[in-house]
């Protein structure tokens, strides 16, 4: 007979709770030592004047379940937040869909991977090599 206890039950049944967004958001708000009702005010897509709403940014912030956040949110957002739009997306997609983005510890790594999008292939394949001649072998 098995024997089930309360913490081994809770813990199963309960998914974990990912709140990397709603807390990029409330430090962002709270460095930018804005009221909820001018957080708001700034948070309007550039592209479409898609708003974002006080209620739904309280909601976020209080661990509220809240619908995710579509590009044109996430584009209000990042101009509220004055951020590029993925740090954003990174933090949303680790809150909502469980994706972890490429991160080191000082998140130089994203960095480096978004500049070398923008080379051109003959330049990543010498630095793939310079790299591989410094970095020592793994065990």
């Amino acid at each position: 007979m098995a024997v089930h206890d309360e913490k081994t039950t809770t813990s199963r049944s309960r998914p974990e709770r990912r709140s990397q967004f709603a807390d990029l958001i409330r430090r962002r708000r709270a460095e930018l030592n804005e009221s909820l009702a001018t957080f708001a005010e700034k948070a309007a897509d550039p592209e479409t004047g898609k708003r974002v709403t006080r209620g739904w940014i309280y909601r976020l912030e209080s661990g509220e379940p809240v619908t995710p956040p579509e590009v044109e949110e996430l584009r209000a957002l990042a101009a509220a937040c004055e951020y590029p739009l993925e740090r954003l997306q990174d933090a949303a997609g680790q809150q909502f869909h469980g994706v972890d983005p490429l991160r080191s510890g000082s998140s130089e790594a994203t960095a480096y991977v978004r500049m070398l999008d923008r080379m051109p292939a003959e330049q990543r394949e010498n630095l793939l090599r310079l790299i591989a001649s410094l970095v020592p072998p793994e065990d």
